[in-house]
């Protein structure tokens, strides 16, 4: 009878490289996942040159009380674009339609691929995203099994998108509060658009740091999939 076999070496470096190599990212999800980082980091430092001109919420002389840790403190220097309000403005239309082209784009991929299927966060996926969330947190020492995305993923890609929405929409609310004033009331008038705009951005930058620390952490080969297309890694590039 002959003896169980074992595993070729207890090496993380050396398992990876006998895991198998597969296309999981197409050209056009990694095109727009890097186009979409590259407009955001635009729009973000150009939507600081714009706040910088009166960084309060509420009409002058009736700042609303909303919470708002930048409330009257210029931002730095270093993390605005445009130089002045005009060249912020310039610089946020310019890069505004790219971006919302290009996350529109997205969309349209995943659904005409049925790859949506395997990011939209469902009612069934709401405990394995708590399972999921204690394992973050370290009190179970193995990791849930899950397939190309977990549901703690899923629900974060689900919100993001949902996310992005709010952030286009209220954008749109700020540029033509005349002609779209339907869509600017329904955000509760001007000045709280301009509110909703703001925390839709700052929640969008922490998303992408934690989305990227996340990746760093746990599963460091997804990067290199977003860049190359290929995958060899720890989790099964389908669900």
């Amino acid at each position: 009878m002959s003896a169980p076999s074992q595993p070729l070496s207890d090496d993380p470096a050396e398992l990876t490289s006998h895991r198998p190599l597969v296309k999981r990212y197409s050209g056009v999800v990694r095109l727009t996942h890097w186009l979409n980082a590259v407009f955001l980091v635009g729009m973000v430092a150009s939507g600081l040159q714009i706040y910088n001109a009166y960084p309060h919420f509420g009409p002058r002389g009736n700042v609303y009380p909303l919470p708002n840790p930048l409330d009257g403190s210029p931002t730095p220097e270093w993390s605005r674009l445009g130089g002045w309000l005009a060249g912020g403005l310039n610089w946020h239309f310019l890069l505004a339609w790219p971006f919302v082209i290009t996350g529109l784009v997205y969309l349209g991929f995943l659904v005409l691929s049925g790859q949506w299927k395997t990011l939209v966060f469902r009612p069934g996926d709401i405990g394995p995203a708590m399972r999921m969330q204690l394992y973050y947190l370290h009190l179970p020492k193995d990791h849930p099994p899950q397939g190309k995305h977990n549901a703690l993923q899923k629900g974060a890609y689900t919100f993001i998108v949902a996310l992005g929405v709010i952030s286009a929409l209220s954008g749109f609310a700020i540029y033509k509060p005349v002609q779209l004033a339907w869509l600017t009331t329904l955000f509760g008038g001007y000045e709280l658009a301009r509110y909703w705009h703001f925390v839709s951005v700052w929640l969008f930058v922490g998303f992408t740091l934690l989305h990227v620390t996340l990746v760093l952490l746990v599963d460091p080969a997804s990067l290199r999939g977003m860049i190359t297309g290929w995958y060899r890694g720890r989790f099964p590039s389908h669900d």
